[in-house]
C-alpha cells in the first residue's frame, strides 16, 4: 500500500504548487485527482522513440481519464494560453505565473461561491465585500478588480468554457451566477493578451465538468449561522463510449448578519457531450435566479452601535441569467486541432437603492420642491416643477431604480498546430472571436421620506430632468457592443530545456449608444489596439524552472462610462447618464519573471514558487465622486498608474499532511498629478483633493499572508484550518493619502470532516474563529446628507463608511455520494 501511494505521489509531481488537495477514501462519485498545480490531468499516449531528433513524430493523442490498463501513457498537466477549451500548453513552457484551483479545493470551502476558494488558495487574490454581501464580492488580483458593482473599473476578464462572461453594459462580473459545484478547475492566466479585453491584470478561465470528467452522483446539504441553508446536487454519467451527460443544481438561503441582508441563490448547469475518436462536441446551458439585500457600505458610527446596521434602505439586487453554449473540437490531422464555440446569453438585473437626495423644500415657496439648493426647481417627468407633498421638516430621500437587460451572442474559432519547426518541437495557436450584445438600460428616481431607521418610503413622485445643467431624470438607453479579436501565439522549443513564446492579439471594439428619450446620449465609439506578448522559460534542472515575459493588454470604456464622463454634468453613478465627452481606452504594459519548482522529500512533495511583476496602466479610468452630492460622480482618464509586487508560495503535500503558505506584496501608485473631488476631511474649499505622483491607490492592501493546513488524523477523520492576514489600505476617496488607513485584519478558520461510510461524509467548519470585527473596504461619505439618528440627530463626525465582514459563524453539513 505504501509503495502504491509513493508511486501515485510521484505520478502527480509537477513544477508548481498553488493549493491544498486532500484525497479521501474511494467514493462512488469522486472528483478527478489533480497535481500540485491543481490542474486536471491529461493522459497522453507517448509516441514510439525516434532515432532521429529532426524527424516529426506522430502527434500524441490526449485522453482525459483514460483507464490505466490501456497502452503505455504519460500523465501531463497543461495550462491555458488562449480562451479555447482545447488542450493547453505544458506547464513547464508557460512564460508566466501559474495559479490554479481545482474542484477539491472549492469543495473544501463548503461554499457555493467560487471566490472563497480563490481567496484561500491564490497568493495575490484579495476579496472585499464592497456590496456588503458575501455572494457579490470584489475579487482583486495584483490591484486589478473583477466586481459585480456596476461602475467599478474592471481589470480582469472572466471566461467560462471559453466564453467571456463580463457583462456587456459595464464589464461587471456577477460571481453569484457561476454554478460553483460544476466547476472542474479555475486557472488565473497572467501576462497574456490572447484573452482579449479587460485582461489587464489577467484572466480567470473556468472549465466546467462534463459526463466524461465526472461520473456518479453527489448530494451535499449544509446549514448554520444566520439562517444559512444550502444544498447542491450533481450527477454525471458516461453512456457507452460516445456520450456523456452532466447536471448540477444549487440552492441557498441566508438571512445575513446585517439588517435587510437576505440572500437567495438558485442555479442550474447541464452539459451533454458526444465524443468519437479525436472529436468532441458539447452543448451546455445554465440558468440562475438570485436575489440579494444590503448592497452598500455603512457609516462607521452606526457600526459602532450595531455591527449589523444598514444605511438607507431598500438596497436590493435581482440577477437573472440564461445561456446556451456549443463547443466542438476536432483533430483534423495528427498535428492540427480545430475548435469552435457559439454562445447565446440573456442577462437581466434590477436594482432598487434607497439614497439621500438633493431634492429639498424651496426657500421662497415651501410648497414646491427644489434641486441642489433651495432655488433651482426640481422638475417632474413632465418638465413642470414638482409640488411638495411632504409635511414641513420631512427628511427627504430617493429610491433609485435601474434595470439592465442584455442579450449577447458570439462565435469563436481556434486552430492549434504541433508540427515541428526546423526540427524542433513547436506549438502554434491562432484564433478569432466575434461578440455582440444589445442592452436596454432604464433608470428612474422616486422622491420619498426617510425615517429614523434610514428606510426610504416612496411617495409616487418621480424626478424628471432637472438641475443646471441637467443632471438627473429618467434614462432609457439602448447600447450595442461589437467586439472583434484576432490572435496568434507560438511556443518554440529552442532546446529541450529552453522555450520561447511570442504572439499578440488585435482587438476592435465598437460601442453605439442610442438615447430612447432624446438625443443627448447618442454616440458611436470605435477603439482598436494590437497587444503583443513575448516570453520564455528555461528548465534549469528537472526540479527548477525559470520564466520571464512581457505583454500588453487593453480595455475599452464601457457604455456606462461613456455615458457619464463630464465633470460639469455628473451622474448618479449606475443610474443617471448624461451627454459626455469620449474617454480613451486603457492600455496596460506588464513584465513578470520568476522561479518555480518541486522536490521530493521524506515528508512529502515540496512545491514552491516566487515571482515579481510590474504593470503600468496608461490613461487609466477611475470613478470620481462629486463632493457633497451623495452617489453623484463621473468617469475620467486619470493618467498613468502602476502596480508592482512580489508573490511567493511554498507547500508540502503527502497522503496525510497538506501545508501551504504564501505571501504577496503589492505596491500600487499614481504616476501623474491629479485633482479630483472627494468627501475627504482634507479636501479644499472646493471639495477637491490633490493627488501627487507616488500616492498609493486606495482599496489595495500592500501585504497578504495566507497559511493553510490539513491533517489526516485517521483514514476517515481529517482536520484543518487556515489563516489570512490582510494589511491596512487607504479608503476610497483618500487618493492623496492624508487620512488614516483602514486597519489590517487577521482571520482564522477551522474545518473538519469524518467519513462515516464509503458514501457518507459529515463535515463542519467555523469561520472567523475569534469573532474578529473588521472591514474589508472603506470609503468617505457625505456626513451632512442625513442626520445621525443614533446620536440625537446631530451630523456624523466620522467620515468613514465601511463594509463590515461576517462575524463568527458555525456550519455543519453532510455529503452523500453514489
Amino acid at each position: 500500500m505504501g509503495e502504491r501511494l509513493r508511486f501515485k505521489r510521484r505520478l502527480l509531481v509537477a513544477s508548481v504548487s498553488t493549493g491544498l488537495v486532500l484525497a479521501g477514501p474511494a467514493e462512488a462519485a469522486q472528483d478527478e485527482e489533480t497535481n500540485v498545480q491543481n490542474l486536471p490531468p491529461v493522459e497522453v499516449t507517448a509516441p514510439p522513440p525516434s532515432s532521429a531528433r529532426r524527424t516529426a513524430a506522430p502527434r500524441p493523442v490526449a485522453r482525459v481519464g483514460a483507464p490505466s490498463s490501456a497502452s503505455p501513457r504519460t500523465r501531463i498537466y497543461v495550462y491555458p494560453t488562449s480562451p479555447g477549451t482545447g488542450r493547453g500548453l505544458d506547464v513547464d513552457k508557460v512564460a508566466s505565473a501559474i495559479n490554479a484551483v481545482d474542484a477539491n479545493q472549492i469543495k473544501r470551502t463548503c461554499s457555493l461561491n467560487v471566490t472563497d476558494a480563490l481567496r484561500d488558495n491564490i497568493a495575490g487574490v484579495n476579496i472585499s465585500e464592497v456590496t456588503g454581501n458575501p455572494f457579490q464580492p470584489n475579487v482583486e488580483f495584483r490591484g486589478f478588480v473583477a466586481s459585480p458593482v456596476t461602475g467599478t473599473p474592471q481589470g480582469l476578464a472572466v471566461y467560462q468554457n471559453g466564453v467571456r462572461i463580463n457583462e456587456a453594459f459595464s464589464d461587471a462580473v456577477n460571481w453569484d451566477l457561476i454554478p460553483t459545484a460544476a466547476i472542474r478547475s479555475v486557472t488565473l492566466v497572467t501576462n497574456n493578451p490572447a484573452f482579449g479585453l479587460n485582461a489587464l491584470g489577467g484572466a480567470l478561465n473556468l472549465q466546467m465538468k462534463d459526463g466524461f470528467t465526472y461520473q456518479g452522483a453527489e448530494l451535499d446539504v449544509m446549514g448554520g449561522s444566520f439562517g444559512r441553508i444550502q444544498g447542491s446536487a450533481q450527477w454525471g454519467k458516461q453512456v457507452d463510449k460516445n456520450y456523456g451527460v452532466y447536471a448540477a443544481l444549487e440552492g441557498l438561503r441566508d438571512d445575513g448578519f446585517r439588517n435587510f441582508s437576505q440572500s437567495t441563490v438558485r442555479r442550474f448547469y447541464g452539459d451533454v457531450a458526444y465524443k468519437a475518436g479525436d472529436s468532441e462536441f458539447h452543448a451546455n446551458m445554465g440558468v440562475a435566479k438570485n436575489d440579494f439585500g444590503a448592497s452598500a457600505t455603512v457609516p462607521a458610527e452606526l457600526l459602532d452601535k450595531y455591527w449589523g446596521a444598514t444605511y438607507t434602505t431598500p438596497q436590493t439586487t435581482s440577477n437573472r441569467v440564461g445561456y446556451l453554449n456549443f463547443t466542438g473540437k476536432v483533430d483534423a490531422t495528427p498535428t492540427w486541432t480545430l475548435e469552435g464555440t457559439a454562445h447565446l446569453r440573456r442577462y437581466e438585473q434590477k436594482l432598487v437603492d434607497g439614497n439621500p437626495t438633493d431634492v429639498q423644500e424651496c426657500g421662497a415657496d415651501p410648497t414646491l420642491l427644489c434641486f441642489g439648493n433651495d432655488t433651482t426647481p426640481a422638475n417632474g417627468t413632465n418638465g413642470v416643477q414638482l409640488a411638495n407633498p411632504f409635511a414641513p421638516g420631512t427628511i427627504l430621500g430617493e429610491i433609485d431604480r435601474s434595470s439592465i437587460r442584455s442579450t449577447s451572442f458570439g462565435v469563436s474559432g481556434q486552430a492549434t498546430n504541433t508540427d515541428q519547426l526546423l526540427g524542433h518541437d513547436n506549438r502554434f495557436v491562432m484564433g478569432a472571436s466575434y461578440d455582440a450584445s444589445v442592452t436596454r438600460y432604464d433608470a428612474t428616481a422616486e422622491i420619498g421620506s426617510i425615517g429614523e431607521n434610514y428606510v426610504v418610503s416612496g411617495s409616487g413622485v418621480f424626478l424628471g430632468a432637472t438641475g443646471t445643467p441637467e443632471v438627473a431624470g429618467p434614462v432609457s438607453l439602448r447600447t450595442i457592443n461589437q467586439y472583434n479579436g484576432l490572435y496568434a501565439m507560438d511556443t518554440f522549443n529552442v532546446t529541450d530545456a529552453f522555450a520561447i513564446t511570442g504572439g499578440g492579439r488585435f482587438n476592435v471594439a465598437r460601442i453605439t449608444l442610442e438615447d430612447q428619450l432624446g438625443t443627448d446620449l447618442n454616440g458611436d465609439h470605435t477603439f482598436t489596439r494590437f497587444n503583443p506578448v513575448i516570453g520564455g522559460t528555461y528548465k534549469i534542472t528537472p526540479e527548477l524552472t525559470a520564466y520571464a515575459g512581457y505583454s500588453e493588454a487593453n480595455r475599452v470604456p464601457t457604455p456606462l462610462e461613456l455615458g457619464c464622463s463630464d465633470p460639469v454634468r455628473p451622474c448618479l453613478i449606475a443610474a443617471f447618464l448624461v451627454s459626455d465627452p469620449p474617454l480613451k481606452q486603457v492600455v496596460s504594459k506588464t513584465v513578470e519573471a520568476g522561479l518555480r519548482g518541486t522536490k521530493e522529500l521524506n515528508i512529502g512533495t515540496l512545491g514552491w514558487k516566487v515571482g515579481g511583476f510590474r504593470a503600468t496602466n496608461y490613461d487609466d479610468i477611475a470613478a470620481v465622486p462629486v463632493p457633497d452630492r451623495t452617489g453623484f460622480g463621473y468617469f475620467a482618464n486619470v493618467g498613468r498608474t502602476r502596480r508592482q509586487g512580489l508573490e511567493a508560495e511554498v507547500s508540502i503535500k503527502s497522503p496525510t499532511l497538506q501545508f501551504q503558505a504564501s505571501y504577496a506584496f503589492l505596491d500600487a501608485r499614481f504616476l501623474d498629478a491629479l485633482t479630483i473631488g472627494s468627501n475627504s476631511p482634507f479636501a479644499d474649499a472646493n471639495g477637491h483633493i490633490h493627488v501627487s505622483p507616488g500616492n498609493q491607490l486606495p482599496a489595495i492592501p500592500r501585504h497578504r499572508v495566507k497559511i493553510g493546513i490539513d491533517y489526516a488524523v485517521t483514514d476517515v477523520w481529517k482536520v484543518g484550518g487556515n489563516a489570512l492576514f490582510v494589511s491596512s489600505q487607504y479608503l476610497v476617496g483618500d487618493e492623496s493619502n492624508q487620512f488614516a488607513k483602514l486597519p489590517s485584519y487577521t482571520v482564522f478558520n477551522l474545518h473538519t470532516s469524518y467519513q462515516v461510510t464509503k458514501n457518507i461524509q459529515l463535515y463542519g467548519r467555523v469561520d472567523n474563529v475569534f469573532d474578529k470585527r473588521y472591514a474589508t473596504y472603506g470609503r468617505f461619505f457625505d456626513r451632512e446628507a442625513l442626520p445621525n439618528f443614533t446620536n440625537g440627530g446631530n451630523d456624523f463626525a466620522d467620515p468613514r463608511s465601511l463594509s463590515p465582514a461576517r462575524p463568527r459563524a458555525f456550519y455543519a453539513g453532510m455529503r452523500v455520494t453514489f
